[in-house]
């Protein structure tokens, strides 16, 4: 079989670590810093495949690798799964998310094996506006990453998001291609790391305006729920303000109260 590289990936001592190495330690950070659990299932070989953009070749010795560290396992004919019996070795993936991390549409998609397709409508860097400064507590007119996408699960039109980051904390924010890259992950190989923890979470349900109904391709009276996060790193920093809105019958939301 071929030898893959990939230029600049290096190990401890300096050598050059073929590609499916580079892949299975992406894919083993996704999982262990996401909201992967335990006997979750994993995304199909073509699917990963297409997320970390190598071929399926590739992929499959990425999964091979972490199967053999004991952090996956293959199912005939089910697919790739987190391991059940090793949280002891991987204890990220045995605690409990809820109140520790925020999760992503990708975590969401990983978790539950669907994959994941995004249409990036706009996006660029521009001044913050004095209410965008004040929720990210900077200063008016900061540099800011604005984006808009229209997000997909199996092909079915889910979400449009509309996300807004300070750039000073993850300048890769401004050259990295969203159509194809998490921008949560995007944030955790920030240097340095930047972990969305915490975030503050609103509902509200309403009739799509007339542009909305276009691209989440709703032809009935089909509400649309308006979701509305600022997400806050782990330095409690505010990282993510994010206005997405979903399709009312493509989305539910659900929430442990503690007092």
């Amino acid at each position: 079989m071929p030898s893959y590289s990939e230029p600049g990936a290096v190990g401890a001592r300096g050598e050059t670590l073929p590609l499916y190495s580079v892949v299975a330690r992406r894919l083993r950070q996704d999982l262990t810093e996401g909201a992967a659990r335990p006997g979750d299932r994993l995304p199909s070989e073509r699917v990963l495949a297409e997320r970390y953009e190598v071929s399926r070749v590739t992929m499959r010795s990425a999964l091979n690798r972490l199967a053999d560290e004991g952090l996956i396992v293959s199912a005939p004919a089910r697919g790739w799964f987190l391991q059940e019996d090793r949280s002891a070795d991987h204890p990220a993936l045995s605690r409990p998310t809820a109140g520790r991390t925020v999760q992503g549409f990708a975590d969401y998609a990983l978790r539950h094996g669907l994959a994941v397709r995004t249409r990036v409508l706009e996006a660029g860097v521009r001044a913050a506006t004095i209410a965008e400064a004040e929720e990210l507590r900077i200063a008016p007119g900061a540099l800011l990453f604005a984006m808009r996408r229209l997000r997909f699960l199996d092909d079915l039109v889910v979400v449009v998001e509309r996300n807004r980051l300070p750039l000073a904390l993850c300048p890769a924010l401004a050259h990295t291609d969203f159509g194809r890259a998490s921008l949560y992950a995007t944030l955790r190989e920030a240097e340095p790391p930047q972990v969305p923890h915490v975030a503050d979470y609103s509902v509200e349900a309403r009739q799509p305006d007339a542009r909305e109904k276009e691209l989440l391709e709703i032809e009935d009276v089909t509400p649309v729920l308006v979701a509305t996060q600022l997400a806050f790193n782990q330095e409690a920093r505010p990282l993510e303000l994010t206005v997405a809105i979903y399709r009312g019958d493509r989305y539910r939301f659900r929430a442990s109260i503690t007092d």
